[in-house]
């Protein structure tokens, strides 16, 4: 099978492949050339044939999806003139909207356990120091059964591991200081930020992205909108996504069509400034991901924004318009034509410069994972109205949302900062007491009145029971709920 996207002037209708759909894409172009609309179109594609889709609204204007389009303008002159199918064409979708912020959509949350210290740390800033220290911190709350869910969990890690660096010196390594308190202050800056809506309990469920409706796939919007000004945890986000789908999906080889498919728009994003040891496993999920059924598709506005390593492999290419006015955009260009299997009949170097709005070269897999000669074609319109949708509409299609109920309050779950809190109470109880005891009318009743019975259970007595049961607990909440970490934040042990 193949979704039809867009048509040649010589009457050639291309698309993608269903069965190479996971062999990944790039969509590129320079701002305003139709990089969007070849979005919506292939994201509308895939639900049509019952594929759950993920799309990033950086802008603001996927809103629209949820309704069909009209057949005005240019929409119905390409319509007509692809003899698409009139008003028959149209259609709205099955949509979910997401928000890290839960404003406009579903709040969405996962938990500082899952994201891992490897994100964590592109996410925070930290130097290698500072990450080697983050890292202690994540092994011993492992070893301690302690869950690390939200930002104070963390907050109470680190000033745990730094109450008993002495403790943890030996088998841990050293713990400086100077590190903790560099973390701390990262964390507070991460917060300013916006952070503390991102971790959380109830996490996402990924399986609740993986829905169909009246046998179309589901698709889900994240609103960016917010999210993107802060580029580090717009980043660290969709790579954590990226990696608990590989973790999480099992083996299926290679499906008639795709499982899921992501679309990552300002995809330069999650790569700037990253270090080579993130670049390296985000290659490696990238090349993996695809024998779980999972298609990835990176949109941005120049081919040379991505590592060789992962644009190599990407076998589906919509290549828009780009302008070579200064000399990296020239290199841009000849790159993207290099790219491409050549067709003698297409001037790639000259024809990115030439596009108009709605063209692209195109260049798709075919059924034996080929990329087929480059051409020149024309994109079809989306069938979702090109407008986003209203404000008031936007929060009546969150709150009629079957997942909506279930997600939107924020659940404050037993972890790391309530155990050691606790822990740090029955402490500084249990050590008055002893002080007590200890004193000398303390002494003096031992020696008069002699040792107590059973029945007359002392404080101390009462704590450490308290403790045992809070040990129990936390036993009880690691066989329910392991801590587990993904290709991105594991630690091996």
């Amino acid at each position: 099978m193949q979704y039809s996207l867009a048509h040649t002037e010589q009457g050639q209708t291309l698309g993608i492949t269903a069965k190479m759909a996971n062999r990944h894409g790039l969509i590129a172009g320079a701002t305003g050339t139709g990089k969007t609309v070849t979005l919506r179109k292939i994201a509308e594609a895939f639900s049509d044939d019952g594929v759950p889709v993920f799309l990033v609204d950086v802008k603001g204007d996927l809103s629209g999806l949820v309704q069909p389009g009209a057949m005005q303008g240019k929409i119905a002159e390409r319509i007509e003139q692809f003899n698409l199918g009139g008003e028959s064409y149209l259609s709205g979708y099955p949509v979910s909207f997401w928000d890290v912020f839960g404003e406009t959509g579903i709040p969405l949350r996962t938990t500082i356990s899952e994201m891992g210290p490897l994100l964590l740390s592109r996410l925070l800033n930290l130097n290698a120091t500072q990450e080697g220290l983050l890292n202690l911190v994540f092994r011993v709350a492992d070893d301690k059964g302690l869950l690390l869910i939200d930002l104070k969990d963390l907050r109470a890690m680190l000033k745990y591991v730094a109450e008993n660096a002495k403790t943890f010196q030996v088998e841990y390594g050293n713990v400086s200081a100077a590190s903790v308190g560099a973390i701390q202050r990262a964390l507070l800056t991460l917060e300013n930020e916006g952070a503390a809506n991102l971790f959380g309990e109830p996490a996402l469920n990924l399986e609740d992205w993986l829905q169909t409706r009246d046998g179309r796939g589901v698709i889900n919007v994240l609103n960016s909108e917010k999210l993107i000004n802060s580029p580090r945890m717009y980043s660290a986000f969709l790579l954590w996504l990226m990696a608990e789908l590989f973790e999480q999906l099992p083996e299926v080889g290679d499906p008639d069509k795709p499982k899921f498919v992501m679309f990552f728009d300002e995809a330069h994003l999650l790569f700037d400034g990253a270090p080579s040891v993130l670049v390296d496993k985000v290659e490696q999920v990238v090349r993996l991901i695809r024998s779980k059924g999972v298609g990835i598709y990176f949109v941005t506005q120049n081919p040379l924004d991505l590592p060789d390593t992962v644009l190599g492999q990407l076998g589906n290419r919509v290549q828009h318009a780009l302008r070579a006015f200064t000399p990296r955009d020239q290199k841009a260009v000849k790159s993207a034509a290099e790219t491409f299997r050549s067709n003698p009949k297409v001037n790639v170097v000259e024809a990115i410069s030439t596009l108009g709005v709605g063209q692209a070269l195109v260049s798709f897999l075919d059924e034996k994972g080929m990329p087929t000669p480059v051409e020149i074609a024309y994109i079809f319109p989306p069938k979702s109205q090109l407008a986003p949708i209203t404000a008031e509409q936007r929060t009546a299609w969150v709150k009629d949302d079957d997942l909506y109920a279930f997600y939107k309050d924020e659940v404050d779950n037993e972890s790391a900062f309530e155990v050691l809190n606790a822990q740090a109470d029955l402490a500084a109880v249990a050590q008055k007491q002893n002080e007590q005891e200890e004193g000398l009318l303390g002494r003096l009743a031992a020696v008069i009145f002699g040792t107590k019975k059973k029945s007359e259970q002392t404080v101390t007595e009462q704590l450490v029971g308290g403790v045992a049961k809070q040990v129990g607990r936390q036993i009880r909440n690691e066989v329910t709920k392991q801590i587990m970490r993904g290709l991105l934040g594991a630690l091996k042990k």
